[in-house]
């Protein structure tokens, strides 16, 4: 979401108010962004010059020279031939961080925020979220995966002050990280997707991981909602966290079909779970039932099934269970497309033929692994005879990591993979427990299995790639669809 051309998103006279700058240079009438990337910087924003990987008062001159109007920086910050207005602060970094709290708040009384943290499917069901609010107002959210300590001030600090629904995603690796970045946002729906092990090598359990998590609902207000997993073994410590945040309401959302009838299973008696009801796939798309409400969700997978499930129950929150927009709401996961990375199903060109890819390569834990071997296993053999997965490595497990990748050999049995390619040292203990025939090949980088991988696709396969970032396997995927193209080209008459 962007301001309306001509429209500044701060004035020059909000931005000193809010970050307490001094301004050195001529006063301007206010910029139409902020930016912290002279690759993406626009002209008319400003460009805040922050320390992280690089040192962003390294390239102030470039950011004018792109046409930014003001540039956020150190009070030492010596001024450079071409630079224009400078707002002098102690730190840059807690400018921003103020920024994005008076961003937060000038929302109108009216608008909704909501917040969403778990080990896997947080970005997936932020982008559900976004769908369904764009159908119904001025909808702002975080871009790619902004949820660390820079990217959830950034994002506060770009949302217009006509915004009726914002969404946050809001990650972390380590304990205290979530607290402060809640308390800036202070949403109204705080969501806990699922708690696995992920970061475990930070955490030690599960349970810590847990604790950190609940940390999102520190900062909802008296009238706020905590939707959180009911199908998670960590329920019961995330509603106790929730419910000890006075006034906070915990409502459970569930992605299994019950084998039970509700009303007589004393375990979710008054609960009043936002409850899956039934879930049919046609071709790439979900027909689902939840919860008295029917959508088609442009996604296949029980993991994206039970997201959706956590947004209806979010949107029911938000709005009110009865408010027709709901439905209006809901309409729009038809047209849902699945984040790079993230699942994406796309068709590739083979020798002889067509295969499915699907990409999960943005990231990996043992339980988004299982969920997307349970995925894999959905689609229709009789349309993808053989079902190839190639798995890169699965890291900050700590000293569970061995135990960890091993124990995927169920989910890939479960899930009739009939050959499999990993990468990694740890993976290497998984490949190891499958029988020859399921072996494709392993090796120690994503790059070193890539000719392999590619090799062995052929028509009528469907392969899907998943690891961690660190292991590469996105690597894996553009060089399946670099041979797609090539392949193409080759068919292309010439």
């Amino acid at each position: 979401m962007t301001t309306a051309v001509g429209e500044p998103l701060w004035t020059f006279d909000e931005l000193t108010a809010a970050t307490g700058a001094a301004a050195d240079g001529a006063r301007i009438a206010g910029v139409t962004g902020i930016s912290i990337d002279t690759r993406t910087l626009r002209p008319g924003e400003l460009f805040v010059a922050l320390k992280d990987q690089r040192d962003g008062h390294d390239f102030v001159e470039a950011a004018f020279g792109k046409g930014a109007a003001a540039a956020l920086v150190e009070q030492g910050y010596e001024r450079r031939p071409g630079d224009g207005l400078l707002m002098r602060v102690a730190d840059p970094l807690a400018a921003l961080v103020e920024l994005g709290c008076a961003a937060r708040a000038r929302l109108a009384p009216e608008a909704r925020v909501f917040a969403v943290t778990g080990s896997a499917g947080k970005t997936t069901t932020k982008e559900m979220l976004r769908a369904v609010c764009a159908r119904l107002g001025p909808t702002h959210a975080s871009e790619k995966s902004y949820n660390n300590h820079w990217g959830v001030p950034l994002t506060l600090a770009r949302m217009p002050a006509t915004t009726r629904f914002a969404i946050f995603e809001i990650g972390m690796n380590h304990p205290g990280e979530i607290t402060p970045l809640t308390r800036m946002v202070r949403p109204h729906v705080a969501i806990v997707t699922t708690v696995v092990s992920a970061h475990l090598e930070h955490f030690g359990t599960e349970e810590a991981i847990a604790d950190a998590k609940a940390e999102i609902f520190l900062g909802l207000g008296a009238d706020g909602t905590a939707v959180v997993n009911y199908d998670n073994r960590h329920f019961a410590r995330l509603a106790a966290a929730a419910s000890a945040v006075p006034g906070v309401r915990v409502v459970p959302f569930s992605g299994i079909v019950p084998e039970d009838d509700l009303t007589v299973d004393p375990r979710r008696a008054g609960l009043g779970i936002v409850q899956l009801r039934r879930a049919h796939e046609i071709d790439g798309q979900t027909l689902v039932e939840a919860h008295g409400r029917s959508y088609v969700l442009g996604a296949a997978g029980a993991h994206m099934v039970a997201n959706s499930v956590a947004v209806l129950a979010a949107l029911r929150s938000a709005l009110g269970p009865s408010n027709p927009d709901v439905a209006q709401g809901l309409a729009a996961l038809a047209s849902f497309a699945v984040p790079e990375g993230r699942g994406s199903r796309v068709t590739i060109s083979v020798p002889g033929g067509e295969a499915l890819l699907v990409d999960e390569s943005y990231n990996a834990n043992p339980a988004s692994m299982r969920a997307a071997l349970e995925a894999l296993a959905g689609i229709s053999r009789a349309q993808h005879p053989r079902r190839i997965a190639v798995l890169g490595e699965m890291l900050e497990l700590g000293a569970e990591a061995r135990r960890l990748h091993e124990g995927l050999k169920d989910a890939i049995d479960a899930a009739g993979i009939d050959l499999v390619f990993a990468t990694g040292p740890t993976m290497r203990h998984l490949f190891d427990t499958l029988p020859t025939e399921r072996r494709g090949a392993w090796a120690e980088t994503a790059a070193a299995i890539r000719d392999a991988v590619v090799a062995a696709v052929r028509a009528g396969d469907v392969v899907m790639v998943k690891g961690s970032n660190g292991s590469r396997t996105w690597e894996l995927v553009a060089a399946l669809k670099a041979a797609s193209k090539a392949n193409e080209g080759a068919r292309a008459p010439r």
